[in-house]
């Protein structure tokens, strides 16, 4: 183990300071679920700039 894992990069943390925040950080990776939560979704997120109307009135939402 010569690189350690977790860096402080400002301040001085302690060794019971590094561990409690190491455990902390391996229990929620473990609480996480293995499978992803999001759905893709169907279609592109953007729109072709040739395919939209010419104008839109400022005040629209779209």
């Amino acid at each position: 183990m010569s690189t350690p894992d977790i860096r402080v990069e400002k301040g001085h943390a302690e060794p019971e300071e590094v561990a409690a925040i190491t455990a902390v950080l391996l229990a929620r990776a473990a609480a996480a679920p293995a499978t992803p939560t999001h759905r893709p979704l169907p279609k592109a997120g953007w729109r072709r700039l040739e395919r939209e109307g010419g104008f839109r009135a400022p005040h629209s939402w779209h």
